[in-house]
């Protein structure tokens, strides 16, 4: 079992180049989803779109591992929450290539959603049950 101040340090530990790693990061990310929704909207005959989620998936985990690293708080918070919801579903379109457009329709709601949410609810925990800042 990982110790407690390992995964939620006092203070949020700094990755060198962290910014400009997350701009990449986060570029991959939309370049990957723009590649899903062309494949998933418009029905690709091959599967090509399955690049598109290798590299939407990678460039996701990529982005969550920095995150968990610098504070694990965010584990319990609603937007990492839901981050982790949204790679569980993307994952599933290998398994329901069927459901792949309501699959890939479901993670850009949950995006939009928790992006533009409030603080209150972005930081909110489940577990706690009331917005959580620190531990």
């Amino acid at each position: 079992m990982v110790p407690r101040s390992i995964l939620f340090p006092r203070q949020s530990r700094i990755v060198p180049g962290e910014r400009w790693l997350n701009i990449f990061l986060r570029t991959l990310h939309l370049v990957g989803m723009a590649g899903l929704g062309a494949g998933f909207l418009y029905a690709a005959a091959d599967d090509t779109w399955r690049l598109y989620l290798q590299l939407t998936l990678a460039s996701g985990f990529a982005l969550v591992l920095i995150s968990v690293y610098t504070n694990g708080i965010w584990l319990v918070q609603l937007r990492g929450q839901m981050i982790l919801l949204k790679l569980l579903l993307l994952a599933m379109a290998f398994w329901l290539p069927d459901w792949k457009l309501l699959l890939f329709i479901l993670v850009v709601a949950i995006s939009g959603w928790i992006a533009h949410a409030p603080a209150r609810v972005r930081y909110y925990s489940l577990y706690h049950r009331r917005q959580i800042d620190s531990l």
